[in-house]
């Protein structure tokens, strides 16, 4: 008999339906040769201090660093967890091979390995790999099991994770609530991604707090209904550049009286049309969405915060919507480009985009196909089955709507735009200080559409007088930037004419810079994916993944642990550390435990094992004496 485990009762169903395993059994199916059975989810853990040594049930600094021999797992203390551990076992027992059916995924590779080797399975183990829940994609999946053994650096990878998360946890969180605890029964914990994640929200929220505004103002002119800005000032937005020097009147002035004798000087003079420059344009469609970009989208769109969003992709996933959520990568693999045609054609609640792409081939764009940037699985995409014949919540049609516009979208040609730029200068009036002639030069640009391309994907577009003119807000939204900055509809400029002149109304305004705006949960995965570091750049992003800190499977979870220790709080969507959460970082006085890019260094060090690149035992040695170091140096610090 082969046994079958996966992760949850749902998967285990749809597995036992396409092996003909149709005899219902407590804790399994059974049936064709094989009996399917799954775990809750994690039904092993590895073992707490004490298990490991009377010496560690009580916290004592004396006693740290706790660092056992050998790391050990147990069952969850769970009586649901235990009767169905105990079926699994008995049917491993007694099993002629067992096909490892857990999601294909790193945490999903240790779930099963711990059962199985709590369990003693002896027997031989393969695994399945799919990336949907269709029945074709079950089909193919045991139609090409490989032997566990292919696996063993992604098992290793999750298993160092594991220790590297107890070491750090464990004995930080015992060194730090015994040192500087200041009520009886208080907790202070830390946590290897989790106290960098909530160092980045502290930093934030210190740079607000401290931040002193400066004053500024703005010279523009309105000529021919059409706000022209000092040049130099258009590219600048509040807070972010430096101001420029008092005796500038390039981009930002900071002498207002400067400002005034500059806004007197062009007061009833001629505007004249200097420069009119055009330039065509290509954007191409947005990126498939990984599993981050998709709580990002969601988070600026809906309000979803990143455990929300995970929750519903999941499911949309196990109702075989759309494909394994789990992943890092924007990309396709080129053996999915056969299969487009068929997942368009089951979207039938979207016919009318999907038509004009089936009457032809289907372009393959190496930004979206390319083997060398997939390596477990591709990107979020639909599956092709008819959405329409899920029982979806509202909030799962939304999920499902982004994923399937952006999968549309990626086929659809490059939205064509032209940019317009036109330069003007007003000469300035004679001053007895100023030199004769002098002018002021001011700059507005504008944007038209020529074709919209992928962009009618996104919300109906109307043609008039040769531009697209959006006929109503888009479904995508992306006005919820790292900077907080409200983005503008692009305006259409009038013909203008080189040499033009005539009256134009200038206007001085007073500004204040303003400080960088607090993280949402959209920014702090961007932030967490990127060590830190703002990057507007989807190559510049994905390079830096592999620094990034947590997983996209596990961030959604940091986010939520730290909601509920009472580090952060959310206000609307901005996310505001607590008084308990700057103590605790204040306290921290080590990098290496709060420190975005250091985390991401190890983040890296992970997914070089599980790439074979680096050794797991190098990495927990390293680990070992880092947890070691942390322990003197904290006990010997007289802060």
């Amino acid at each position: 008999m082969i046994v079958c485990i996966a992760e949850k009762p749902s998967v285990a169903r749809e597995i036992a339906h396409v092996l003909g395993a149709n005899a219902s059994h407590d804790g399994y199916m059974e049936g064709n040769g094989y009996q399917v059975t799954w775990t809750f989810g994690h039904l092993c853990t590895l073992k707490e201090p004490n298990d490991y040594s009377d010496m560690w049930k009580a916290w004592s600094l004396s006693r740290l660093p706790m660092i056992p021999e050998r790391f050990g797992i147990k069952l969850i203390d769970n009586k649901t967890y235990e009767k169905q551990f105990h079926v699994i076992e008995s049917l491993m027992q007694k099993a002629d091979g067992i096909i490892n059916c857990g999601d294909a995924g790193q945490e999903g590779e240790l779930i099963q390995r711990w059962v199985m080797q709590k369990a003693r399975a002896k027997c031989p183990v393969q695994r399945l790999w799919v990336s949907s829940l269709t029945e074709e994609a079950i089909r193919e999946g045991f139609n090409s099991l490989k032997p566990q053994s292919e696996y063993q650096s992604l098992y290793e990878a999750g298993l160092c994770r594991a220790i590297g998360d107890w070491l750090l946890g464990m004995n930080a969180t015992r060194l730090y609530t015994l040192k500087y605890r200041t009520e009886r029964g208080q907790v202070l914990s830390i946590g290897r991604v989790q106290t960098p994640t909530l160092a980045l929200i502290v930093k934030r929220q210190l740079e607000i707090q401290n931040f002193k505004p400066e004053q500024y103002w703005v010279l523009s002119t309105l000529y021919r209904d059409t706000l022209f800005t000092l040049q130099g000032n258009d590219d600048t937005e509040d807070g972010d550049a430096e101001s420029t020097p008092k005796n500038s009147l390039k981009g930002r002035i900071t002498d207002e009286e400067q400002g005034r004798q500059a806004l007197e000087a062009i007061k009833d003079r001629d505007f004249e049309v200097t420069s009119i420059a055009k330039k065509a344009g290509n954007e191409a469609p947005p990126r498939l969405f990984d599993l981050t970009s998709l709580q990002v989208e969601c988070n600026k769109k809906y309000s979803f915060s990143a455990d929300e969003t995970l929750k519903y992709i999941q499911s949309l996933y196990e109702k075989k919507l759309t494909t394994y959520p789990r992943v890092d990568t924007t990309f396709l693999s080129d053996d999915i480009y056969p299969k487009c045609p068929t997942i368009l054609r089951g979207l039938l609640p979207y016919a009318q985009l999907t038509a004009p792409l089936l009457e032809k081939k289907l372009p393959k764009s190496k930004k979206v196909f390319d083997n060398s940037k997939v390596t477990d699985h591709h990107a979020i995409i639909p599956t092709g089955e008819n959405p329409s014949n899920g029982d979806l919540t509202i909030n799962e049609k939304r999920v499902f709507d982004l994923v399937a516009r952006h999968f549309i979208a990626v086929f659809y040609n490059d939205c064509k735009v032209s940019t317009t730029t036109v330069t003007g200068r007003v000469e300035c009036k004679p001053a007895a200080d100023a030199k004769k002639g002098e002018k002021l030069t001011f700059k507005a640009s504008g944007k038209q559409v020529l074709d919209p391309g992928w962009r009618v994907c996104f919300g109906k577009w109307v043609e008039s007088n040769g531009s697209w003119h959006q006929e109503k807000k888009a479904v995508r939204d992306d006005d919820d930037t790292e900077k907080g900055e409200k983005k503008d509809d692009d305006k259409m400029l009038p013909a203008f004419v080189k040499g033009e002149t005539g009256p134009h109304s200038p206007t001085l305004t007073e500004k204040w810079t303003t400080p960088p705006k607090p993280y949402t949960e959209a920014t702090l995965l961007r932030a967490m994916e990127t060590a830190g570091r703002f990057v507007d750049n989807d190559e510049l992003r994905d390079a830096l993944k592999e620094n990034g800190i947590g997983r996209p499977s596990t961030r959604a979870a940091i986010i939520e642990t730290l909601f509920k220790r009472g580090y952060i709080t959310k206000v609307r969507k901005s996310l505001n550390a607590t008084p308990t959460g700057i103590n605790l970082i204040n306290l921290i006085h080590e990098e290496l435990l709060k420190s975005a890019e250091l985390t991401g260094q190890w983040e890296k060090k992970l997914r070089d094992i599980e790439a074979h690149r680096y050794s797991a035992t190098q990495f927990i040695d390293e680990l070992k004496q880092m947890v070691t170091q942390i322990v003197t140096d904290v006990m010997n610090s007289r802060d």
